[in-house]
């Protein structure tokens, strides 16, 4: 991110570009943002009908899940799995 100029030094003008330049940017970058979170969505919403047919189809989300590991983590028995 480039630093602000000498805001003395700027004419009236110049400081009125300055703004609608940076307005621009930003609108450009809050553009960029909701095209980001409208993927994000898609791809949730995928995952959650995936999730939601293997549950129909009688397969547990949870099937890779160690439950007695993870019970021993939450009872402070055990370290956590190091990654």
């Amino acid at each position: 991110m480039e630093v602000l100029p000498d805001l003395d030094s700027l004419s009236d003008q110049e400081l009125r570009d300055l703004i609608h330049r940076l307005m621009e940017d930003e609108r450009k970058v809050s553009y960029e943002r909701r095209i980001l979170h409208g993927k994000i969505d898609i791809l949730r919403a995928e995952l959650q009908s995936r999730l939601k047919q293997e549950v129909g189809e009688g397969k547990s989300p949870l099937h890779d899940v160690d439950v007695d590991k993870l019970a021993e983590i939450l009872a402070s028995k055990a370290l956590p799995p190091a990654d």
